[in-house]
């Protein structure tokens, strides 16, 4: 029998963890001596302890392990167990990856822009959701009130509950930038379902991935904004893939003070194929 210092010595693991095994039921000693509370662990326990040092640095949490143990003998068992954090440390690398990448790409372009992180670029998916949405073709952009002004005045009696988050956001459909005459559509997210009016129509929007920057204040900024989005795009080997849309967090019609609205300019993406490269 080895006492607990011995025993932390050939296993290399430490008395506090020694300790820590045992309170959870990992690793108990063989016996513990009623007189002193001295704990003792034999021979063959080193193999167990070696065990778990090894899945610890597979990246096994405790709990995982303990699970392992007990099926480690069942070649198959164990091969799944093994498999499965493969398939999770991957997808953890694949993602670090991506998180350098970002890094990578931001330091380059702030060595060349000083300003290139005045606005962040988050990516992210904007997911299902039901909305109320109208879709016209309007003088120009400023005159996007004109939709906002149809949905209520058509829905003013439905007693409509906005989802949280609500997404009142417009999607700007012409294929390029237009001085008049242009296609926009303006959505706002609901909990419940209704029947469609004259011009507003209700309908389950899919899940889509956006390239996204959120600033406060005029729209003055959009243009700037758009060239930040734009260069994340580009450095990141992403490519647009739908009009793009602007979500209003805090739009003129809960303040008339241009400082205190919140845009978020939204553009449709997906990863850039090789064939486009």
């Amino acid at each position: 029998m080895l006492k607990i210092g011995d025993f932390s010595k050939l296993s290399r693991i430490s008395i506090r963890m020694l300790r820590h095994y045992d309170a959870l039921g990992l690793l108990e000693p063989k016996s513990i001596d009623a007189s002193n509370g001295y704990r003792y662990y034999n021979e063959e326990q080193l193999q167990i302890a070696s065990r778990i040092i090894a899945l610890k640095d597979m990246g096994f949490g405790l709990s995982t392990i303990s699970e392992i143990l007990i099926k480690y003998e069942d070649t198959k068992a164990l091969a799944e167990f093994l498999s499965i954090k493969k398939t999770e440390i991957e997808a953890q690398a694949e993602e670090a990856k991506h998180r350098l990448r970002r890094l990578e790409t931001t330091i380059s372009r702030l060595r060349k822009d000083d300003t290139a992180m005045n606005y962040n670029v988050v990516l992210k998916t904007l997911p299902e959701r039901y909305v109320a949405s109208v879709r016209k073709v309007i003088p120009s952009y400023d005159q996007e009130s004109i939709l906002w002004n149809t949905l209520m005045a058509e829905t003013s009696e439905m007693n409509l509950k906005p989802d949280d988050p609500c997404y009142s956001l417009a999607i700007f459909h012409d294929e390029g930038y237009k001085e008049q005459d242009v296609d926009v559509e303006i959505q706002m997210a609901l909990k419940d379902q209704h029947s469609n009016t004259e011009h507003v129509v209700f309908k389950t929007v899919s899940s889509i991935e956006i390239a996204s920057a959120i600033y406060k204040g005029s729209y003055d900024q959009i243009t700037e904004v758009n060239q930040v989005v734009a260069n994340w795009v580009n450095d990141n080997q992403y490519e647009f893939d739908g009009a793009m849309f602007c979500i209003y967090h805090v739009s003129p019609a809960q303040t008339q003070n241009p400082d205190e609205w919140v845009t978020e300019v939204c553009y449709p993406v997906k990863k850039r194929s090789f064939a486009s490269l």
